[in-house]
């Protein structure tokens, strides 16, 4: 562990303390006492393959994650959780994103131990309270998510305030660090603020939001986003009827340059005897073909392909039609995607993205143990928007307590 990880951790820790210390000795001690221990361990093979001149990138990682849950004194409650990732046996042929073999492909999993949360919450009647390192995700992770599918996921330094009373859930939170999925060397100084409302009605959740973004760096770098989201379903017959509508709009500012997009999700799905079929269509808006909309606090592993060829949105914008099918068989659950890619504005000098197949196996054993086998294909479009064929193959093993 690093010096500045003990230094954030020793004064994470020292927040979590001083705030016990308002409680008397017996409550205090009764809390951790009756308090959870839990562990979460994720073994996990990646190969990477692309057409370029790349070796290709294989990693056999093991991610360890210990936390301990306090019990609760008039709703005060802790979280104090380590995570560590190490690669097994020497099979670490990949560029970890911080200088290791940058001549094969990225596998974003660095070796790294850090203090993964660390929190104080108070929570009584609705509203809720949280300081400290954290976990934040809202809705589906389009915006602001974990990144969970990495060994090293996403988390937050700030103060989170929620309330919510029957249908309707307030959420606002300040971060001063985004904790990213590469080790500490890459984490950004931030003054984010996320804000967040929903009402449950018989149709849907009805969602609105504001997520203003900008890094503590002393440069104009402002990415404001306000959206509106409403999801629900419903039974019609035998069958279970699953919809998505989204919007939202984008003003964002690198160095004075001022640049706008929006942002458009729509998904209609089907459940029939525990399977489900959808169609989705998916727009990251483009500025005249130099800027497109962009969600760098989102899960992205989950949108746009696993094969992760648009982590980072074209200048281009991106259009993604896509079809899922989730059918579970053989004690499991398979799942099946097809992506089409192709770019909002054809002024930046493309049009084809390219296509996607994904194909994925989970299924869990007993109480506490889970395998998978993933695999992702990408067939490049245009060659001016420099994409190349990529494969990925996971093969994963894990245990939870």
């Amino acid at each position: 562990m690093t010096r500045y990880t003990m230094r954030k951790t020793g004064l994470l820790f020292g927040t979590v303390m001083a705030c016990g210390s308002a409680l008397a000795a017996d409550t205090l001690t009764q809390a951790f006492s009756e308090g959870t221990p839990y562990g979460d361990f994720r073994l996990r093979y990646e190969n990477v393959d692309q057409d370029n001149a790349l070796k290709d990138g294989n990693a056999l990682t093991l991610r360890t994650r210990l936390g301990y849950k306090t019990g609760t004194f008039e709703g005060v409650s802790g979280v104090l959780e380590f995570e560590d990732s190490r690669v097994v046996v020497n099979v670490d042929d990949y560029n970890d994103t911080l200088g290791q073999h940058t001549d094969h492909s990225v596998i974003a999993d660095p070796e790294t131990t850090e203090v993964d949360q660390a929190f104080l919450q108070y929570s009584q009647s609705g509203l809720t309270a949280r300081g400290g390192r954290q976990v934040i995700t809202f809705d589906n992770q389009r915006f602001v998510g974990a990144v969970g599918w990495r060994q090293d996921r996403q988390t937050f330094d700030g103060a989170r305030l929620g309330y919510a009373q029957g249908d309707v859930s307030f959420d606002y939170a300040y971060i001063t660090n985004r904790n990213r999925i590469f080790a500490e060397a890459r984490d950004q100084a931030a003054k984010d603020n996320l804000m967040h409302a929903s009402y449950v009605s018989p149709l849907g959740t009805v969602t609105g939001y504001a997520y203003l973004l900008e890094l503590d760096n002393h440069i104009d770098n402002g990415l404001d986003t306000y959206g509106l989201r409403f999801s629900g379903k419903t039974d019609v017959d035998d069958l279970g009827l699953v919809y998505e509508l989204e919007y939202a709009t984008q003003e964002a500012d690198s160095g004075g340059s001022d640049a706008e997009a929006d942002y458009y999700r729509a998904l209609l799905g089907l459940n029939a005897k525990g399977m489900t079929f959808s169609v989705a269509y998916e727009v990251l808006g483009s500025d005249d073909g130099t800027y497109g909309f962009a969600t760098p606090l989102a899960t992205l592993h989950a949108f746009n392909g696993w094969a992760d060829q648009f982590l980072a949105t074209p200048a281009g914008g991106l259009q993604d039609l896509m079809a899922t099918a989730v059918i579970p068989m053989a004690g499991g659950k398979w799942v099946l995607a097809y992506h089409d890619f192709s770019a909002d504005d054809d002024s930046a000098g493309y049009d084809d993205l390219g296509s996607e197949v994904d194909v994925a196996y989970n299924r869990g054993f007993g109480e506490h143990y889970y395998g998978g086998l993933k695999y992702a294909a990408y067939m490049a479009g245009d060659a001016s928007a420099g994409k190349v064929d990529t494969s990925k193959l996971w093969v994963t093993l894990g245990a939870r307590f």
